[in-house]
């Protein structure tokens, strides 16, 4: 079948928003923030990869390939940007996505004639995986990979519909492997297909607005995952109907692969790729997913994501992995926690492993607690690092400091193990379990209502009370800073000085805080 090109018809009623959520004007804001780097000259696809590795910025390549392509990628790189998404900052961030999870909005279908991912339309021969510019991500991969697709399937019996984030391997111009290994949805939900021997029919969305590559990564018991995008979103998903498939996707997207997984199950080798803990993993069996459909926008924007490598804190997998990982600790410790203050997963752990929880103790042991919660939520966190509220936990630094100062082996370190695991970590060596570790380095309980471990900071001078050294030491005992405000000292000095003559002419103690008060009689 030939190229289609649907024209839209105009409509006198209000029509759903197909450009705000769009990739492309998101790419603008980018730039406007000079977080874009842009590669204005001809790139070969092998290129592309070390364009992209260890950038902390997205990059947008205007004419990639042969075909002069426009590719973005890395778009999700930074936490930075995912908040820029959602209109927040990085701290919010968490608590920004977790209200809008709980207000879910259910989509609105629109006519073909209206979705932009209508305006081409190729099938038949002509619906082809090497007109994309599909490169290769890591040297020794299996194949060239589409990293940046937002699968949408739904149950055999039609009552759920499911939205995850999943890698592809092209196998030819209409074949590719998916990876299904690991457990997830969409691996139960292709299970039953197989065993009725059935096709799954599934599509790709390729191109997506940040919002979107969250919502695909979260876990949710909702019955259609695409009303978890709208209220992530703030507003309904405009869907469309495949043009060959019985699907329907967001009708703002870049560009929709249609089709669907054989019956055969885990039957064809995929891999090896460049997984997001920064190693490769291994070849595997997996099922083959049959392209019969391209659809896009006229100025479709192809979009790759970044996995793997020496540099996971600035790839999108690891962003989007580190978010959802504190999206399930949060909701894990909310059971059990009751001054919770911060979650932070680091990214550089590839968005899983480490995690870190601010808090506020209210009875002793509270700490261990939420190391415990953390351990059995479906995060599958490894090592757990619960500090005082004192302490911010997006900084290395004031992190690695509690470690120094907080923390004995002997009392404050949990080992537990026999837990899930995920089998590509390593360390593993194999095994299906793997055991945690959890790190108290809070104070311990009371101590913090002394001042020997009060944390110094900078002075800081009220009002001056107009009061000598000696009117101010005959009220009370006084810290050096009291006296400066006292007499209205704004540099010390002074101070000093009248102190020295009150010591030689009355006498002066220190008490046990170290302030200063007139020598007592015997």
């Amino acid at each position: 079948m030939s190229i289609r090109e649907d024209n839209r018809t105009a409509s006198t009623t209000r029509k759903p928003d197909t450009e705000r959520f769009r990739l492309r004007p998101f790419i603008e804001k980018l730039r406007q923030r000079e977080q874009l780097d842009t590669v204005s000259q001809d790139i070969e696809l092998i290129d592309i990869a070390k364009n992209l590795d260890g950038n902390s910025k997205a990059v947008l390549f205007t004419r990639a390939g042969p075909e002069k392509a426009e590719l973005v990628g890395n778009v999700m790189g930074t936490r930075e940007r995912l908040a820029l998404a959602f209109g927040s900052d990085t701290r919010n961030l968490l608590h920004e996505v977790n209200r809008r999870l709980t207000a879910p909005i259910a989509p609105v279908e629109i006519p073909s004639g209206a979705a932009p991912v209508h305006d081409v339309v190729l099938t038949g021969a002509d619906a082809d995986f090497t007109r994309l510019p599909v490169h290769l991500q890591h040297g020794d991969d299996g194949g060239p990979y589409i990293s940046a697709g937002i699968d949408i399937s739904r149950s055999l019996d039609g009552t759920r519909r499911n939205v995850g984030y999943r890698r592809m391997m092209l196998r030819g111009r209409q074949e590719a492997g998916i990876d299904l290994v690991a457990p997830s949805d969409l691996r139960v939900l292709y299970a039953d297909y197989v065993r009725r021997k059935e096709r799954m029919p599934i599509a790709f969305v390729v191109g997506s607005h940040p919002i979107d590559g969250v919502a695909a990564t979260m876990m949710s018991p909702a019955a259609d995952e695409i009303a978890l995008m709208g209220g992530l979103r703030g507003e309904a998903v405009p869907l469309v109907r495949c043009a060959t498939i019985d699907a329907m996707v967001p009708a703002d997207a870049e560009m929709v692969l249609e089709g669907y997984l054989d019956d055969r199950g885990w039957a064809e080798p995929e891999g090896p790729y460049g997984e997001y803990i920064g190693y490769y993993g291994r070849l595997k069996s997996n099922p083959v997913f049959h392209l019969t459909a391209i659809t896009m926008r006229r100025d479709a924007l192809f979009q790759t994501a970044t996995i793997g490598g020496r540099h996971l804190a600035f790839t999108d997998t690891a962003q989007l992995s580190a978010l959802r990982t504190e999206v399930v600790a949060w909701a894990s410790l909310q059971t059990g926690v009751r001054d919770l203050e911060a979650v932070f997963c680091t990214p550089s752990c590839g968005g899983m492993y480490n995690l870190r929880v601010s808090m506020r103790q209210r009875y002793p042991g509270e700490a261990r607690n939420a190391i415990a919660l953390a351990f059995g939520s479906s995060a599958d966190t490894k090592h757990v690092f619960v500090v005082d509220d004192d302490i911010d936990v997006f900084s290395d630094a004031q992190v690695d400091w509690a470690l120094a100062t907080r923390f004995q082996a002997d009392r404050d370190l949990m080992i537990a193990a026999g837990f899930r695991a995920v089998p590509l970590d390593p360390s593993l060596e194999g095994r299906r379990a793997g055991a945690k570790a959890g790190f108290d380095l809070t104070l311990p309980f009371g101590w913090r209502n002394g001042n020997e471990y009060d944390v110094p900071m900078p002075p800081v001078l009220g009002p001056s009370r107009g009061l000598s050294v000696i009117e101010a030491l005959r009220e009370k005992p006084q810290s050096f800073r009291d006296l400066m405000e006292a007499v209205g000292s704004r540099d010390g000095r002074d101070v000093l000085i009248a102190l020295d003559s009150v010591r030689q002419e009355y006498g002066l103690e220190r008490t046990a805080e170290g302030h200063y008060q007139l020598r007592t009689t015997a």
